[in-house]
Parts: C-alpha cells; structure tokens; sequence
C-alpha cells in the first residue's frame, strides 16, 4: 500500500491522440517503470505497488489506462483495438522522455504489455506480466471449453447496454481475491466512483467489444515473433477467470521466460500477495535476478 510519506503526482499527458491521467511517484532521476492495470480497476490497483519500488529509487508511472477513471474516454468501440491502447504506452514513454521503460501489467495492462514486446519491443526494457495470457497461449486455451466457461463474461460484454448497467454489480463481485485485505472498503468505494464517472462503464466494456469484434486477443492464426525481452510471469492459480494452464509452456513464445505461480494467490495477485510480488518485482527489475527457469 502506498504509505503517507509516499509522494504522488499527478498530471494529464497528451499521447496518440489521447489525454491521460498519470500518477509519478519516486525520483525523476530514477529509472523508469511503468504499471499498467486491468478491469475494472484504474491507477489505484497498484497502491500496493508504489510505494516499495519509489523508495527503492524506481520512477514509477501509473497511468488510467484510456476511457477509466480520469483518462479521456473516446467514443466508438474502434478507439479500444488493443493496437491503439499499445500505442498509448509506446507514446507515454516517449512523452515522459524515454527511449525505453520497464513495463508492469496486469489483466488488460499485461495484454497491453504483451502487445507492446511483441509490436514495439524497443521501448520495453524489462516485462512483467501478472494473470495475463500471451495472445498464442490464449488462443490455444480457447479450444477448451473449460476456458470458454470461465470467459463467459466476454460474450456477455457483447450486448447493447445491458452490460453497463450492470456494471457496478459485475465489478464488486469480481473484486474479490483471497486475502480479505485485498481491498478495503474505502478503496472500493473509489473504485465505484471511477466507475460512475460519464463513459466510463461504456468505454471500460468496449475493451472486450474491440476484442471480439476487430480480432483482437485470441484471434487469428498467423505465427507470433519470439519476445526477446527480459521478460518475468507471475500467476495466481486461483484466478476464477484464466486456467493456470495459460502460464505453462510460454518459452516455445517466450525464450528464457521465467514464470512464479502464487498457489494462493486469485487473479488479483498483486492484491492478495503484495510482498511476495514486490519483492519478486524489486528482484527482477534491478537485474539482480535474471530470467530463468519456470518454479
């Protein structure tokens, strides 16, 4: 959790065309590490986050990832093809001043990150990608009807409306991991609130709009390039929406990958584990472990 002492700035950063919130913590003298969340949570998905990689003299950058809480929110289902949330990120680090940055995400911010090595891989120093599948593995894990069980709520995101109003009711019950302290109920409260704010509910469900309909994740058969960046997997085995399976077999993708499974960890893994996961991401990221072996 970020701590009082922790000192957070925010600002609004112009990149592809679209303006977004930027939470900055640690020294700007400090190498760069951006985190990306998923859905339904917004910048503060990584308070458990901020704080321990500042102080260990980290840049950290969180943004609202487009159309959530204080991001802008572009109209069409079009504006969410992961292509352009991609581009998104490549532009922020450019805007920040960088060549290159680490890249942290989870959920849709680790679809984001897997994008992003695979399409634009010199802007990613080191990836970190937690309960988020690699697009090949997804799409193999998609000829299983056990997957296609726990992805019903994508089909679901596909109706008219309907979806956002349900919204708020979807968005409690999937929050919930396996540490009663993953989120408390102040947080929860400012999670409602992002989600309450005009477009939000549309913008956040066009992500799976975009991905059905413009063949996004899971879509296609064209072979995928190797990632060659460093490049360190965490998973929680308890996730009620992906197999654990969709964490094995990734170096025939990824080579050198090192994969952490977390046995009592949910999807929210950095949520239900925050220790083990800083101090997995304080280890990877300052090189002082480097990729290796699955455990």
């Amino acid at each position: 959790m970020t701590t009082p002492e922790t000192d957070l700035r925010h600002r609004h950063v112009v990149t592809n065309g679209v303006r977004l919130h930027v939470v900055e913590a640690g020294p700007e003298s400090g190498p760069p590490v951006v985190l990306l969340h998923g859905f339904p949570e917004f910048w503060e998905g990584w308070t458990r986050q901020i704080g321990p990689l500042a102080r260990a003299g980290f840049r950290v950058i969180v943004p609202d990832l487009r159309g959530y809480n204080l991001s802008e929110k572009p109209p069409g289902v079009r504006a969410y093809r992961v292509s352009a949330l991609q581009e998104d990120v490549a532009g922020l680090i450019r805007a920040l001043g960088y060549t290159r940055a680490d890249v942290v995400g989870h959920d849709w911010g680790g679809i984001i990150a897997w994008a992003l090595a695979l399409r634009q891989p010199e802007v990613v120093g080191r990836l970190v990608i937690l309960n988020a599948p690699h697009p090949a593995a997804y799409r193999r894990a998609l000829r299983r009807p056990a997957q296609w069980a726990r992805s019903w709520y994508v089909l679901f995101f596909q109706l008219p409306w309907l979806p956002e109003q349900m919204l708020p009711r979807f968005g409690r019950w999937a929050l919930r991991g396996t540490n009663p302290a993953a989120y408390l109920p102040d947080e929860r409260r400012r999670y409602e609130k992002a989600w309450a704010r005009p477009g939000a509910a549309t913008a956040m469900i066009h992500y799976y709009r975009a991905m059905v309909r413009l063949g996004g994740l899971g879509r296609g058969g064209s072979p995928v390039p190797p990632i060659r960046v460093p490049t360190l997997v965490l998973w929680g085995e308890r996730d009620a929406a992906l197999l654990p399976e969709l964490a094995g077999g990734l170096e025939e993708w990824v080579p050198g990958v090192r994969v952490v499974r977390l046995p009592r960890a949910s999807h929210w893994v950095m949520r239900d584990e925050p220790l083990r996961v800083n101090n997995l991401l304080l280890e990877f990221l300052s090189g002082s472990v480097l990729p290796g072996p699955v455990t």
